[in-house]
């Protein structure tokens, strides 16, 4: 690195001092023109000696100053708060706490972004796979991944746990055949299909259990509006057929004896309001 030379001012040892532009101090320290400005502009960092023509001369006193902020600001102490460190870091420990729970937060999140990708690649899913359908969301219809996304929003984590648990025990053909069913499907289509719904205590488009159970619900949504939401959601995805279909089975579970309910709990499904 080419440096300006010059005599050492002032006391101290006489011999060769090195002085660098505004470039090479931000090489030496690892960081770019604009953070040295920057550091300038705030007053951390000194303004240097210029040359006869003009040209800043930056010491080994700047260089160090210039580490110790970089230091300092790496450990995410805001800039505002760096005079503050250097003369007593002590005090910054509440400021420093706050930010190792943040950076462990980040990595936690960064981990599960790993485990999501690696997932994704695992099966070969679709890259908006909802979270943890990864392993069957290539079998399901765009409509049911639509709506998972959805639910994964209104349930809680015990909530949407439960849901893939219910998809992943839903059998192929009955997917298949409720994906398949046309909008102008006649009485005896719809009948037969509703029999077979009601009697698959998997099927998770009712997902009984997850609506009228606080534990299942999201406590970030209120229940009208979490409400609101699926219900223009299945509007949106399923076709008439399949909406009457679910109010259906709806239907058909809510008058059935509360002994032989396949899933606790004896409030109206989601559906029931499916127009």
């Amino acid at each position: 690195m080419e440096a300006i030379r010059g005599r050492a001012s002032g006391g101290g040892a006489s011999g060769d001092a090195i002085a660098w532009s505004t470039r090479e101090l931000a090489d030496l320290a690892g960081t770019t023109l604009n953070t040295v400005r920057h550091y300038h502009s705030l007053g951390l960092l000194d303004p240097p000696e210029r040359s006869r023509n003009g040209y800043k001369q930056y010491q080994v006193t700047h260089l160090v100053r210039l580490l110790q902020v970089r230091r300092i600001a790496e450990l995410g102490v805001p800039l505002s708060k760096l005079e503050a460190a250097r003369r007593d870091s002590t005090g910054l420990g509440a400021e420093l706490r706050q930010t190792d729970a943040d950076v462990a937060a980040e990595i936690e999140r960064l981990s599960r972004v790993r485990s999501d990708i690696a997932a994704i690649l695992d099966v070969r899913a679709p890259v908006d796979a909802p979270r943890g359908f990864e392993a069957f969301a290539a079998r399901l219809s765009e409509s049911d991944l639509a709506l998972i996304h959805i639910c994964s929003r209104v349930y809680s984590a015990s909530g949407s746990s439960r849901l893939r648990e219910m998809v992943a025990e839903e059998p192929h053909a009955l997917r298949r055949e409720f994906d398949a069913l046309a909008c102008d499907a006649d009485e005896a289509t719809r009948q037969l299909l509703v029999r077979r719904m009601v009697a698959e205590t998997s099927n998770w488009r009712w997902a009984e259990a997850l609506w009228s159970s606080e534990e299942f619900r999201s406590p970030d949504l209120a229940r009208e509006e979490a409400r609101r939401t699926v219900v223009a959601s299945v509007n949106e995805f399923y076709n008439p057929a399949q909406g009457d279909v679910l109010r259906r089975i709806s239907s058909s579970l809510r008058d059935a004896p509360l002994e032989h309910r396949s899933r606790p709990g004896d409030a109206p499904s989601l559906f029931d309001v499916v127009a």
